[in-house]
């Protein structure tokens, strides 16, 4: 397939995603292909998404550890807009069937109070324009063939994001460090995996004011009641028909979501 417009390989996800039907990777036809081309990828495959309706209410970050940046040969995230039909309440059902080959993440997302335009966010203005905090699980899924993804192919599939489901509460950052929020995930009640805010590159505060900044040259600036999933607190695990996974967070409390 060499040789397509970075539209038409938007559109071939869009089909992959609608027909439940991955695509080889990217990167086997375009070996040459840069983030920039993947990020134009991924804005033609999102205005497809669009056009059955629906809106842009926040980002993921991905790749956001050392490890992971490293295994990818990058030295910074990456990140995809969350669209309005990807996000799930607490306690939701999620159907399996609806995607390829899901699997899941917990992480802190981050909820946007004030404006937020890079670029050249600090830290602390960050900070200041966050809201508060809530417990996320993100469901990554990939339609890319068996998750065969470098970073090209990662950033053009919207980042491999799927579906958010969100906590109940915000809870305000003052008076405690987000870096040390401790949080335990199980599925069917067995501890899969464990991990505290530092994961999410050092501090999921920065990790908001590195999307700012990033997203300064498109003219995208982060609204109010923007939420940004600030990137996994451990190594993603598959899920299928029948699971249950909950994730705690020290303050956040707990949230969970059934795959049926």
């Amino acid at each position: 397939m060499k040789g397509l417009t970075h539209a038409q390989w938007g559109h071939r996800l869009y089909e992959a995603r609608r027909d439940r039907k991955p695509i080889p990777p990217i990167t086997d036809s375009e070996p040459e292909f840069t983030a920039v081309d993947a990020y134009a990828i991924q804005s033609a495959f999102v205005t497809e998404i669009l056009g059955e309706g629906g809106k842009v209410v926040g980002y993921k970050l991905g790749l956001t550890s050392k490890p992971m940046q490293d295994m990818m040969g990058i030295d910074q995230p990456d990140y995809g807009p969350v669209l309005s039909s990807m996000v799930f309440e607490d306690g939701a059902t999620v159907k399996v069937d609806e995607y390829i080959q899901p699997k899941v993440e917990a992480e802190i997302a981050l909820v946007i109070a004030e404006t937020l335009a890079g670029p050249a966010v600090t830290t602390e203005a960050a900070g200041r324009a966050i809201k508060g905090a809530e417990a996320a699980i993100e469901m990554v899924d990939s339609r890319i063939e068996g998750w065969k993804i470098k970073l090209v192919d990662t950033i053009s599939d919207l980042a491999s994001s799927a579906a958010i489901i969100l906590g109940q509460d915000t809870v305000s950052l003052e008076g405690w460090d987000v870096r040390l929020c401790g949080m335990v995930v199980r599925r069917n009640g067995t501890v899969e995996a464990t991990g505290a805010g530092a994961a999410a590159l050092g501090n999921p505060v920065a990790a908001v004011a590195w999307l700012a900044n990033t997203l300064a040259p498109f003219g995208v600036v982060l609204q109010p009641g923007h939420f940004v999933m600030t990137g996994a607190l451990h190594r993603a695990f598959p899920v299928e028909k029948g699971d249950f996974v909950r994730a705690d967070f020290d303050r956040l409390g707990a949230v969970t979501v059934e795959f049926q």
